[in-house]
């Protein structure tokens, strides 16, 4: 322990021997390290954050989906720090006065990228910020620009989702009018040579598509005819069958005069419901009259026979099944036609058949096409008239840009007093090497175990009166100069406190 304690003497005695190297080098680390550190301009942050309220009622109604807002609104947060954006910065704030040319607008605007940051608190909530320290201006200066700077980002920003999204729904629109006025070209075109080669080729089939799908859907309607066909004919068998067994007439038991008053109040009503004498009806019932009145005049008073009424109504619809059987006939032997004339032509030009696809596949192409940009429009159309007569987008700002008043980098107290610190060590360092390096011995021990002889003994150093005053005016003047250096890093400690205190 004792050796220990005595390593640790001599080593601080070698310092001290060299004391006057280690002040050298510490006033020359820290005057430099000093003048490095007050070069370093101070740098202001200005923060501002903003509120996004999304619209979500009135979209929903009108067919646009409100996450289109929220992805233009994404969109610009990340296109905000472009460097088109950047350069609008520089051209609306003070930096526009330190620039010249368009070089070095776009150099300044890419040094601010990594100034200005916008982060995204929580949803719909950002915040804004933005250091600025120039050098070539004061701090009030760079504290005011800051501030300036926050502001003119949230104009862009709110810029760039109003007005952008206008002119953008605009261009939009105009794009697509130019593309729906081709496409209605193309598929007029298409449209004519399609019914040009239909009316050429394929005759009346139903239906629209290819030749295969309308000679598909004509077997089906005939199939349908068939079914129906086959009910008609066995319904008018079976009204036959019923007539058959059924008198037209029944017999009566009126006399003549009641038969003449019978048939006179049945054309007397017949005209009232607006019965001519040419309706076949009333000429029937004006010759039964007149029969009647004949056989009453020879005094005839027997019986008479009158139509019979179920027979009468089996009859109507006979007639009506009949006319439905012949008029399925009629449509079941056009179909028939149809499909042995698109077949035959089938068989004679097999080419008819793919060219009648082709056409078609290109109409349905086009055609698709052309509803798909008309639906495009029509959204586009709803969200430019939505960003323009509703606020489907509202930006409240809830914290303006804020005016810095003191500086966030550097901290210049933190780093004067590390310089001070190095500046010591340094200055200690020094001395202790080149007490390593000296080619003597401060002790006899040391200088024995060196040669490994043994030494007689040692002369001490015997100090004058005149000696002991030099070495005290000496230790006076090093004491003198470290307080110099505490003095002056203390002033410099004030000097950045006033100028901090300064800035409005």
């Amino acid at each position: 322990m004792g050796n220990i304690y005595q390593e640790i003497l001599l080593l601080l005695h070698g310092v001290w021997r060299r004391r006057w190297l280690a002040l050298a080098v510490t006033w020359a680390v820290c005057l430099v390290g000093w003048v490095v550190v007050s070069m370093i301009p101070n740098r202001y942050e200005s923060q501002a954050r903003i509120f996004v309220q999304m619209q979500t009622l009135l979209p929903d109604k009108i067919g646009v989906a409100p996450n289109s807002r929220q992805r233009d609104v994404d969109r610009v947060k990340r296109t905000l720090t472009s460097t088109v954006n950047l350069e609008k910065v520089v051209r609306g704030t003070d930096l526009r006065n330190t620039v010249s040319t368009n070089e070095e607008v776009a150099g300044l605007a890419s040094g601010l990228r990594n100034s200005i940051k916008i982060v995204e608190q929580q949803e719909n909530l950002f915040e804004i910020s933005a250091r600025v320290g120039l050098g070539g201006m004061s701090d009030a200066e760079n504290s005011k620009l800051s501030k300036a700077i926050v502001q003119k980002m949230i104009d862009i920003f709110v810029e760039d989702n109003l007005s952008g999204d206008r002119q953008e729904t605009s261009q939009s629109l105009k794009f697509l009018d130019q593309q729906i006025a081709q496409k209605e070209e193309q598929l007029r075109a298409s449209e004519a040579r399609r019914v040009e080669f239909e009316r050429n080729s394929l005759g009346l089939l139903p239906g629209v598509g290819s030749v295969q799908t309308r000679m598909e859907s004509a077997r089906s309607e005939l199939n349908q005819i068939d079914s129906s066909l086959m009910a008609a004919q066995g319904s008018l068998a079976a009204i036959n069958g019923q007539m058959g067994g059924i008198a037209p007439s029944v017999a009566g038991a009126n006399t003549g005069d009641g038969r003449v008053a019978a048939l006179e109040g049945q054309i007397a009503d017949a005209q009232s419901r607006g019965w001519t004498d040419s309706h076949p009806d009333m000429q029937a019932l004006k010759a039964q009259l007149a029969r009647a009145r004949a056989a009453a005049s020879r005094g005839g008073g027997g019986g008479y026979a009158s139509p019979n009424p179920a027979f009468t109504s089996l009859r109507a619809m006979a007639a009506e099944k009949q006319a439905t059987v012949a008029a399925l006939s009629a449509r079941r032997a056009q179909l028939q036609a149809e499909l042995g004339q698109i077949s035959a032509r089938q068989i004679e030009q097999p080419g008819v058949a793919a060219e009648q696809d082709r056409l078609t596949r290109d109409y349905e192409a086009v055609k698709i096409q052309y509803d798909k940009l008309l639906a495009d429009r029509e959204e586009i159309r709803l969200q430019g008239q939505l960003a323009s007569s509703t606020d489907a987008v509202i930006f409240r700002v809830l914290d303006p840009p804020s005016s810095p008043r003191n500086a966030v980098t550097p901290d210049r107290p933190m780093l004067m007093t590390g310089v001070l610190v190095v500046g010591l060590l340094a200055g200690i360092g020094s001395a202790f090497a080149l007490s390593q390096l000296q080619s003597g011995y401060p002790t006899v021990q040391k200088l024995a175990q060196a040669t490994g002889l043994p030494v007689i003994g040692a002369i001490s150093q015997v100090a004058t009166p005149a000696a002991k005053q030099v070495a005290k005016r000496r230790n006076k003047l090093f004491a003198g100069s470290l307080a110099a250096l505490g003095g002056l890093y203390a002033l410099l400690l004030v000097v950045d406190m006033i100028q901090r205190s300064g800035v409005a």
